[in-house]
């Protein structure tokens, strides 16, 4: 049924709340590719000088460091899947989380996504904004959206 599952992660615990729910999908129905995928959002241009200035150092090699950080954060998941026996890979692009989500699901084929909300609401998810929420309002192929609550509140 599923051939390629794609699962955003952000880098935070609640995110990754959408693993264990990816690992029994593909494991149960034997999918042959499940995509690993981090969107860095960029700085937006007009705040890097000052930010630069303030700080004292080089923007570039901060930014540097936070993709390479970005990179080993979900090749880490993928050397775990992999151990698992779940084919996957890691991939990370710049860009706007919802956008870049949508966009590799429709060029990739992708057959499910599965997300984690982070359960924002009121003020927080109007200044924030959920990805979350766009992915599922915009997108063209199924998608599953995982409460964090389990996360927040391990069982006994």
């Amino acid at each position: 049924m599923y051939q390629k599952i794609l699962i955003p992660l952000d880098g935070s615990e609640l995110a990754e709340c959408s693993l264990d729910h990816a690992k029994a999908i593909a494991q149960g129905c034997r999918v042959p590719e499940v995509i690993l995928f981090r969107a860095m959002e960029p700085l937006p241009v007009r705040n890097l000088p000052p930010l630069a200035e303030a700080r004292g150092v080089s923007i570039r090699s901060d930014i540097e460091r936070e993709q390479q950080e970005a990179k080993d954060y979900v090749l880490k998941i993928e050397n775990k899947l992999k151990a698992e026996g779940i084919p996957s890979q890691a991939i990370t692009v710049e860009g706007e989380a919802a956008h870049e989500i949508l966009n590799y699901a429709e060029n990739n084929n992708v057959d499910l996504i599965i997300m984690c909300t982070h359960g924002r609401s009121g003020l927080s998810r109007f200044l924030f904004g959920s990805v979350a929420e766009k992915v599922s309002r915009h997108s063209r192929v199924p998608v599953l959206l995982i409460s964090p609550e389990a996360c927040r509140h391990p069982a006994p």
